[in-house]
């Protein structure tokens, strides 16, 4: 999810969008790569402990005022945590906040593959921090019943439905991920706002199945906490499965230049 290209001087040449890390080794290298970790961390502590704590809220029908959260709750709040974490950490490491993300753009050759281990280290770190924090919060009850906002296949739903859910909901976010910033390079106000939005659907639509999970840090990280790893395979294949696709798929056929060639008068 680098968003770097939001923040160069648009009147010089912009570098090849496969160089996702150029504005950060313009820095010192250890420099960049602290930062860079720093953000990933709390990037991904911001986005996991809003969901989790919109589910557990929801679940153990915690209100602010008034009725308490509702499912709907959850897709808000994942939108807006998203759209916050991208707009400040952007700059610094591209806020992919998602290793799912971070190996589709490695895969695609559009993120170094030597960036690689210490993006998806930060990631889970930032996770698991936020299943602490969310279990300090919310008490024993949150970790017990809730499971600090593990993702898992709903009641009366396979491994395999949950897999598909997964899968088609992270291809929709990583779709859109790559439309918004890192090919097009939308305004940032814009690509911010469709990236959320992006969350936002995808885990209305796959949320019902497999708890929206589409993040393996944001649901391996809850699950270390909580001690529970109910069909936790489902919740790193698929969403590296989805966001691959979606990064090829993109590469493959709507890639910018990537269309069809213009007919040739006669």
């Amino acid at each position: 999810m680098n968003l770097s290209v939001f923040w160069v001087d648009r009147t010089r040449p912009r570098p090849a969008m496969g160089h996702h890390f150029h504005r950060l080794r313009r820095r010192p290298r250890n420099a960049a790569t602290a930062r860079a970790v720093v953000a990933e961390v709390v990037g991904t502590f911001i986005l996991v402990l809003t969901i989790a704590s919109a589910v557990i809220g929801a679940s153990l029908a915690k209100p602010i005022a008034g009725a308490p959260y509702g499912s709907l709750t959850v897709a808000v709040a994942g939108g807006l945590a998203l759209v916050v974490a991208v707009a400040v950490l952007g700059p610094v490491s591209g806020a992919h906040l998602n290793p799912a993300v971070t190996l589709a753009l490695a895969v695609n050759r559009r993120f170094s593959w030597k960036s690689v281990p210490v993006y998806l280290a930060s990631q889970l770190g930032g996770a698991i921090a936020a299943a602490l924090a969310a279990w300090a919060l919310f008490g024993d009850r949150a970790r017990v019943v809730v499971h600090l906002g593990a993702s898992f296949p709903a009641v009366g739903t396979g491994a395999w439905q949950a897999f598909v859910a997964e899968t088609a909901g992270t291809f929709i976010l990583v779709l859109a991920i790559i439309w918004a910033v890192i090919d097009r390079g939308a305004p940032p106000a814009f690509a911010t706002v469709t990236i959320g939005a992006a969350l936002a659907t995808a885990i209305l639509s796959s949320g019902p199945i497999s708890g929206a999970g589409l993040n393996p840090a944001r649901a391996i990280g809850p699950m270390i906490v909580a001690g529970k790893f109910t069909d936790w395979w489902v919740y790193v294949t698929a969403p590296l499965l989805g966001a691959t696709l979606a990064a090829t798929l993109y590469d493959k056929a709507f890639r910018a230049g990537a269309g069809p060639e213009p007919a040739r008068e006669q």
